[in-house]
């Protein structure tokens, strides 16, 4: 008989990690299956075949996905981000690396019987300020150092954009991820009008008053507040670090990696208008980065 790849137990959230209102949201196998359906199109009701397999931190240090889960004999991979990250297929690689490991634990990876494994999918639902296309993708092969089209690995993630107006289609398939969508946009509207504890609160009142994600935010009040909070100020202050990087230019390494994602930016099909106001890139680095790019 063929080896058998043994499938990874379900894990509770571990909360020594901070969590994400995303991921609180979608641990709900109900919320979860929803998505996926959402995503590719089926029409499953037995939110009992998801199989969810996320990487706990206890185990695995710093490595922790959001979420990840076994169904139609695939392994998909789902991440939230609020802000534009370009190295997100290199930790799609180390989550997928570990999360195989574990599968393989028991089997022979030194004998002679093939041993089947689940394709991987890799998603991305971006939520953030800056204004990006409804899809970008983001490949490995982009962050070599040297270009070389014959490379023996590559690994290709997508991104949807939910922020706004943008994949509509999408948001009214999930009921979930637009009710998310919907909360996250008036949280980022009213911490620029008043303090973010204040803001949050103000969100969690509408949302509720409109059948907004009501069950859940009455239930988890508390919780999703301090989340809530949490990831503004983390990604006001990614946005800070990232706004201070691209002043110091003048660092040969910093003027390289921004320099690299203009060109992956490029490479999505953004215009230079949408990547000067998205990265603050200026004339002279759109036209050095798309000299590059040929």
């Amino acid at each position: 008989m063929a080896n058998e790849v043994k499938s990874p137990t379900t894990m509770p959230v571990n909360r020594t990690y901070k969590s994400t209102l995303f991921i609180m949201l979608f641990q709900d196998k109900h919320n979860l299956l929803e998505l996926y359906n959402a995503v590719s199109g089926k029409h499953y009701t037995d939110p009992e075949i998801l199989e969810i397999n996320t990487l706990e931190n206890a185990i695995y240090m710093t490595v922790k996905n959001d979420i990840s889960f076994l169904i139609d004999g695939r392994l998909s991979l789902y991440e939230h981000q609020s802000t534009y990250n370009p190295n997100l297929p290199l930790r799609f690689l180390i989550y997928i690396s570990k999360l195989y490991s574990r599968m393989t634990r028991n089997a022979n990876l030194y004998g002679t019987k093939l041993i089947r494994i689940p394709p991987p999918e890799f998603l991305i639902f971006y939520n953030g300020k800056e204004e990006l296309p409804e899809q970008t993708m983001l490949n490995l092969s982009d962050m070599y150092e040297t270009k070389d089209p014959h490379a023996g690995l590559e690994l290709s993630a997508v991104m949807l954009n939910i922020s706004g107006k943008h994949n509509q289609k999408l948001k009214e398939a999930c009921t979930t991820l637009k009710e998310y969508a919907i909360y996250t946009d008036k949280v980022r509207k009213y911490a620029e009008e008043a303090e973010l504890p204040d803001a949050v609160e103000r969100a969690i009142q509408e949302c509720i008053a409109e059948g907004v994600l009501q069950d859940f935010l009455e239930k988890h009040r508390a919780e999703a507040k301090e989340m809530s909070i949490f990831e503004y100020d983390q990604e006001k202050h990614m946005r800070q670090e990232r706004e201070e990087a691209w002043a110091d230019g003048h660092s040969a390494g910093l003027a390289e990696a921004r320099l690299s994602m203009i060109i992956q930016m490029l490479k999505n099909g953004m215009s230079a208008e949408d990547i000067s106001r998205a990265a603050g890139a200026t004339e002279e680095e759109i036209k050095k980065a798309k000299e590059l790019s040929i």
